[in-house]
């Protein structure tokens, strides 16, 4: 077994930081580095202001406090990091391919084949290189070629450790994890990583696995968890139609020990980086296997997200006479799920796009995420300039601001501090009929309509 004393992380965002924060906090023995190109990234990790954290997640500044500069330190040299350490982790972004092959759906490898190669021209000792990203199944497949024919006769030894963590919840997924699964062909190199996981989470809890099994069981989760959601949002639709309470229904097969409660909640849709790309992932390797079956089966859950995002926006413009030209629509919330300030793949991103589309002026507030981000959102579809954004998207600093002379209110993420507000100073502030379409399910249908609001449920 080797013994670790130096870890380096490449990537420095939602996996990489609370990970390597937690392995630091459970091994002070061991000197973890985080890399990355982004200097002011980096520069972010290492404010002495902790708000400013890159990231925000429940726990994480506290631990970052304890550990930092002590054992555990943010960089942009990432070849000093390379070269030092036993152990690397791979934990960089792994997006959608917007290009060429695979367009939409396979993953693009670029960001760790460029890793793969600079660990190759870097290193001078033996390491164990650790696929931290989600990535699609077989890819450690092309960094061990990478890795192996660098000609310099190093050994390299490859290894699956998947995250599964839950945003919002990360740091209480770290330190208490349903599992940690390491894939791997070294027996050794799988204890080496077994050791520093066992500082803190029970051995029965760490599963070890061949390569192969271990990526595609990230994927597996994912889209087990995504098809869930789905499939809970395919009946609320059913349940608007017919008088049933989506609530009640998702009550009554959760007490079902066989199904049980998680993941039952109809909503807007799901948003985040995972379960999205995963799935697609899963679909596109299913498709070059010729299996295409299921593939179609797996690329409905995603079809079923995206129709109930678009249900969404198309029943607020429909209940609003129609027409939402010229009209103030407040968006409370952006990030796709509360306790996290990551906006990937949201469900506001595309209720706004679609809204803007038909003329809407926006109105957005979220605790934690910022107007460059909600802009950027934006941008990044394409739809209208930059400026037409910036025009018609206003990101305000309070939730009543949002809603002065709104005709409607969308609840977009389900933060605790929604449920909270003086709902009757926002009804009277908004243009009459004021209208809430609740895409959390979060406030109370009784409560709002004693208030004298036209209130709009998912699944109601």
């Amino acid at each position: 077994m080797t013994l670790i004393k130096n870890i380096c992380c490449i990537g420095a965002g939602y996996v990489g930081g609370p990970t390597m924060a937690v392995i630091a906090k459970k091994n002070p023995h061991i000197k973890v580095t985080i890399v990355d190109i982004n200097a002011e990234r980096i520069a972010a990790w290492n404010d002495k202001d902790l708000t400013k954290l890159p990231i925000y997640e429940p726990g994480l500044a506290a631990i970052v406090k304890e550990t930092r500069n002590k054992n555990l330190f943010f960089s942009t040299d990432i070849n000093t990091a390379i070269a030092e350490s036993e152990m690397i982790f791979i934990s960089v972004n792994t997006p959608t391919k917007t290009y060429g092959k695979g367009k939409g759906m396979a993953a693009d490898l670029k960001y760790i084949e460029l890793c793969a190669r600079n660990i190759a021209d870097v290193a001078t000792t033996d390491k164990i290189v650790v696929e931290k990203s989600t990535l699609p199944v077989r890819t450690a497949e092309a960094i061990k070629s990478i890795l192996h024919n660098t000609g310099n006769h190093i050994n390299f030894h490859i290894l699956s450790n998947p995250e599964f963590l839950a945003e919002g919840t990360a740091i209480e997924d770290l330190l208490n994890p349903d599992r940690v699964l390491i894939g791997g062909d070294s027996e050794e190199a799988i204890e080496s990583l077994a050791k520093i996981y066992g500082a803190w989470v029970p051995q029965q809890r760490i599963l070890r696995t061949n390569l192969w099994s271990s990526e595609l069981s990230k994927l597996t989760a994912n889209a087990f968890l995504a098809q869930r959601i789905s499939s809970i949002n395919a009946i609320s639709e059913l349940c608007e139609l017919t008088g049933a309470n989506v609530n009640e229904v998702a009550k009554a097969i959760g007490m079902d020990s066989r199904i049980g409660s998680k993941f039952l909640k109809a909503s807007v849709g799901f948003g985040g980086s995972c379960f999205q790309k995963d799935i697609l992932n899963l679909v596109y390797i299913a498709r070059t296997y010729h299996l295409n079956e299921v593939a179609d089966y797996w690329e409905q859950v995603i079809l079923m997200n995206d129709h109930q995002k678009r249900r969404f926006s198309d029943r607020l413009i429909k209940t609003l006479y129609n027409t939402v030209s010229g009209k103030k629509i407040a968006l409370l919330g952006w990030a796709f799920k509360k306790d996290t300030n990551d906006t990937r793949e949201s469900a506001a991103i595309y209720v706004a796009d679609h809204l803007l589309s038909e003329q809407a002026r926006v109105s957005v507030y979220d605790p934690k995420v910022s107007s460059v981000k909600i802009q950027s959102d934006l941008n990044y579809l394409n739809t209208r300039t930059e400026d037409e954004n910036l025009k018609l998207v206003q990101t305000v600093s309070n939730p009543y601001e949002a809603a002065q002379d709104a005709h409607a209110i969308a609840i977009m993420t389900e933060w605790d501090e929604f449920k909270d507000y003086d709902w009757q100073k926002i009804y009277k502030s908004m243009k009459k009929p004021a209208f809430i379409f609740d895409g959390r399910n979060i406030l109370e249908k009784s409560k709002m309509e004693a208030i004298g609001f036209e209130y709009f449920a998912i699944g109601q």
